[in-house]
């Protein structure tokens, strides 16, 4: 119906649900009026805007079958890949260019794509554009195509953006519908649906058993989130079964290989986002399961169109838990559908068996035997020329991930060079292994057989004045013993944890001691006179205060025996302190300060 229009020179609006083979539409359409490839003509003359890389690469495959006698030169443009096999197909010459709206920017942006000579503009699948955002940017396209063109534009389902857009970029488009006035609401009738209502920990064991039902072939399972997308598989491929996943966390590559395993039979079960919902045409899909309620009636249509394509049949099962029965009685609703309460279902409920055809005793484990499937480990990855790493959020991505860093070589250490002393590595190792030899110290009273560490470097002590005129870090040079004095007594050796004292380093506050070591450690006393020719402090700033004189010390008879021992401080004159009960009675003697000098006057009568 819209072929002959089309080929006429027409605008149009087209409205069909999936399958019914719009693309072959405008396909046709444009090849024809694009004709055959010249040499001098390298600009293009026909343009398809499309929402996602699946469908780009399907409209692609359609265009290329339906342009095999003309040899019309078609390039799909879209992000994930390289850009320079995309600009270089673009210098050779293009006659009809495929893409998704953020590349085709690009590419106009760089200026390698030039839509000055657009003849033919088509936006397929406009209404999931809109709901992806890309208005804007279909706007943007529109003025850089020019004013006198052919515009198609197609889609599922009518919503009022649509008509705006049709309204303000088209030319009295003619609106062909190829179903009835619900065409919308309808879903496709090759399709047997059935809806349970189901709890969320037990889905994935109602998967297990419907994946082994009678005739079951291709499969795709639909999610809401990519996380969930990711543990599905990861369950299904513990289950034995070949399970792939396609969202947009995935590179590009790892996409492509999940579509062409799919399509080639490696894998059977291909569980997607809503990303996959539009354009992915794959023969012999049997069945199609909505693992999470789908959000409007829209998305479920388009799901459950991936089935029961070009007169074929289909069933298409739809899993409803408990929070989300209200918002599948608006889709039951908006759609007509018999399923307003479904039915309460779990993995040991006997109609799963007899509804799909799943036999007796099916487990949700697939036997050993039955395990077939290559998997999508046999497809190998096409290098596609993207940047970064590849995203995953599965085990498998994480895994190879680790698998890569584990390759890596180590890094080669760092020679130390230097020490913290400023001394070069190999000095700093000569001075350990020779040891040090011992300087004669100065036999003097107190003074401590210490050595400073080698490592450590001698602090110069800040200059402070003292009371006595001179500063803290001039240490008087000790004096020699004469011989007419008596003998210094030579201290031995003390093993105590005492800390080295440095006389160059450690400055002296305000009066010195005459020994070096803590009264608590000193094993000798010092006498008065060999302290004084020791000439430690010759002219100290005020004399030593008299030492107090130590408590009598008491020894308990036996070591159980407390003894309490403390100072008389009463004496003769004091008084005995009065008790409660003597002042109350000393209180009640006292006369009362009103009744002296007064006397009570006579009571009046009544």
């Amino acid at each position: 119906m819209a072929l002959p229009l089309a080929l006429s020179g027409q605008d149009i609006i087209g409205q069909a649900r999936t399958g019914t083979g719009k693309t072959y539409a405008f396909g046709v359409a444009m090849l024809q009026r694009v004709g055959k490839p010249r040499k001098n003509r390298k600009k293009p003359r026909g343009l398809v805007v499309v929402p996602t890389r699946e469908l780009a690469l399907q409209v692609t495959e359609d265009l290329v079958t339906a342009a095999g006698k003309l040899g019309s030169r078609i390039l799909t443009v879209y992000g994930g890949r390289a850009y320079e096999p995309q600009i270089e197909a673009l210098k050779q010459g293009v006659d009809v260019i495929v893409g998704t709206p953020g590349r085709l920017l690009d590419l106009v942006k760089q200026k390698h794509l030039d839509l000055s000579q657009i003849a033919m503009l088509v936006l397929d699948e406009a209404d999931r554009m809109l709901d992806l955002g890309f208005l804007p940017d279909i706007e943007r396209i529109i003025k850089l195509v020019p004013a006198e063109r052919q515009t198609m534009l197609f889609s599922a389902t009518l919503p009022g953006e649509i008509v705006a857009l049709s309204r303000r970029y088209l030319n009295r488009p003619t609106h062909v519908r190829a179903e009835n006035n619900d065409a919308e609401a309808e879903a496709t009738p090759q399709t047997t649906q059935f809806v349970w209502r189901t709890h969320r920990m037990d889905k994935i064991e109602i998967m297990g058993r419907l994946l082994q039902c009678e005739g079951r072939g291709l499969t795709m399972v639909f999610c809401e989130t990519k996380r969930a997308c990711d543990m599905v598989v990861e369950q299904l491929k513990e289950r034995g079964f070949a399970a792939a996943a396609v969202h947009g966390d995935l590179g590009q590559g790892q996409r492509e290989q999940a579509l062409r395993a799919f399509r080639n039979g490696k894998i059977d079960v291909l569980v997607a986002t809503d990303v996959a919902a539009r354009g992915i045409d794959v023969d012999d899909v049997t069945h199609v399961v909505n693992y999470d309620c789908p959000q409007d009636e829209k998305s479920y249509v388009h799901r459950i169109g991936r089935t029961g394509r070009a007169g074929r049949t289909g069933v298409a099962v739809t899993f409803v838990e408990w929070e989300d029965l209200t918002r599948w009685k608006v889709i039951n609703n908006a759609l007509s559908l018999p399923f307003a309460e479904p039915v309460e279902t779990y993995s040991t409920s006997p109609h799963i068996y007899s509804d799909l055809g799943i036999p007796e005793g099916t487990k949700g484990v697939l036997p050993r035997a039955n395990r077939s499937r290559a998997g999508l480990a046999a497809e190998e990855v096409e290098d596609l020329g993207e940047t970064g790493r590849i995203r995953s959020r599965s085990r498998k991505g994480r895994d190879d991930d680790r698998e890569e860093r584990r390759e890596r070589p180590a890094r080669t250490p760092r020679e130390r060079r230097r020490t913290r002393g400023g001394r070069g590595l190999e000095a700093a190792e000569q001075a350990i292994a020779e040891p040090r030899p011992v300087e004669e110290p100065f036999e003097g009273p107190g003074d401590i057989l210490a050595e400073e560490p080698a490592s450590r470097p001698v602090e110069e002590p800040k200059a402070r004045r003292t009371r006595g005129g001179r500063t803290t870090g001039e240490t008087p040079a000790p004096v020699a013993p004469e011989e007419n004095q008596s003998p210094v007594i030579e201290l031995p050796p003390v093993e105590a944890d005492v800390t080295p004292r440095n006389e160059e380093s450690a400055p002296r506050r305000g009066r010195t001691r005459k020994a070096g070591l803590n009264p608590e450690v000193t094993l000798g006393a010092t006498p008065p006179e060999q302290a004084e020719v020791s000439g430690w402090d010759d002219e100290p700033d005020h004399e030593a205060p008299a030492s107090r004189p130590q408590p009598e010390k008491i020894i308990p008879p036996s070591p159980f025996a407390v003894i309490f021992q403390s100072p008389d401080l009463a004496t003769d004159d004091d008084e005995i302190a009065p008790s409660a009960a003597s002042e109350r009675a000393q209180n009640r003697r006292r006369p009362s300060p009103r009744g002296q000098g007064q006397q009570r006057g006579p009571r009046r009568g009544n």
